[in-house]
């Protein structure tokens, strides 16, 4: 069975000159991996490791001539790999798929403010479903900082989320990032119907909100690790941007294996908010709403990502408006 993975090797040669439909990437990679399997029967994909991926151009030194057809084998039932509604239900071992997902980009970028979304998330084994607040150059690493503030919603669970702050000193000698993940219980399925996501973020202190109560709140001062970046809150010091995507991970302890199995799904946006913050009287003002009418993104506020996230590629074309709502895909293809 050949099955087509994307596979991250974080690399900045990744980085092109962007289109008004491209944005940078938060991580990416630029490598294309078909990783073969000897297993029969209808099978789900595994987690891969470096030594589960054959050499380039290695084939079979055999000389024995090929099999002969079995003509009969022909009129054998075709595998059925979706259920009634099209979703994913078992991978056929003689096709390659390929899978892809979608990151919805703003271009403004804000120095504190106030964040809402009216969203449905999407969640299968897996998959990331996320809203979050990023420096546009954090991937960078090296003599860049690492700025983040997210709401995840990842694949293990439909009624749990993940709130987190990253950072990371702009030390090249230090490749990891402080991190402040935390687990937070919904009370619903956030797959089933719409809710309000809210991140505000000021110097003061980064809050969550979730049908506009406060589930957390982080204070200039609370510390998290033992690196310059410790006291998140104070570290936040770059602008950073609106973003949405929904993606599949590589590390199932975090979000679940991801297989494929139960796609395609999508993340759905009813309207996004943005409030700037008065550093001086501390309050909010709306600066603006999109409630995604029409049929296209307004290319001035956003940008659609195009770049490889772990186990999928994202292309821009899933990222839809309709019905009023920007649709973010997960889905894939059979090669």
């Amino acid at each position: 069975m050949n099955i087509k993975y994307l596979l991250p090797l974080f690399a900045a040669a990744l980085l092109v000159a962007c289109s008004d439909d491209e944005s940078s990437p938060t991580q990416a990679s630029d490598a294309v991996v078909t990783v073969s399997s000897s297993s029969e029967g209808v099978l789900l994909p595994p987690e891969l490791s470096s030594s589960d991926v054959p050499p380039a151009g290695d084939v079979s030194s055999s000389s024995a001539p090929a099999p002969a057809v079995n003509e009969s084998s022909s009129s054998a039932p075709a595998i059925q790999t979706t259920d009634e509604n099209g979703k994913l239900i078992a991978l056929d071992p003689s096709k390659e798929y390929t899978f892809y997902g979608s990151e919805l980009t703003g271009k403004e970028q804000f120095m504190y403010g106030r964040f809402e979304a009216r969203m449905k998330m999407a969640s299968i084994s897996g998959t990331v479903s996320s809203m979050f607040l990023n420096y546009d150059n954090s991937y960078k690493k090296g003599e860049e900082p690492w700025n983040e503030i997210d709401i995840e919603v990842l694949g293990k669970s439909q009624t749990q989320w993940q709130s987190n702050i990253i950072t990371r000193e702009a030390d090249p000698s230090i490749s990891g990032t402080t991190n402040s993940e935390s687990i937070h219980e919904f009370g619903f399925d956030a797959t089933a119907d719409f809710h309000l996501y809210t991140i505000v973020w000021t110097p003061e202190y980064v809050a969550w909100e979730i049908d506009s109560v406060e589930v957390r709140r982080d204070t200039l001062g609370m510390t998290h690790g033992t690196h310059a970046d410790a006291d998140q809150v104070k570290f936040l010091t770059q602008p950073q941007s609106l973003r949405f995507n929904l993606w599949a991970s590589k590390t199932p302890a975090w979000t679940g294996e991801f297989t494929g199995i139960g796609l395609p799904i999508e993340q759905q946006i009813d309207y996004v908010r943005a409030y700037a913050y008065d550093t001086t009287t501390k309050a909010f003002t709306l600066s603006w709403q999109d409630d995604f009418e029409g049929s296209t993104l307004d290319t001035k506020r956003w940008s659609r990502g195009n770049w490889v996230m772990e186990n999928v590629q994202y292309r821009t074309q899933n990222v839809k408006i309709s019905d009023g709502k920007a649709r973010i895909i997960l889905d894939y293809e059979v090669d």
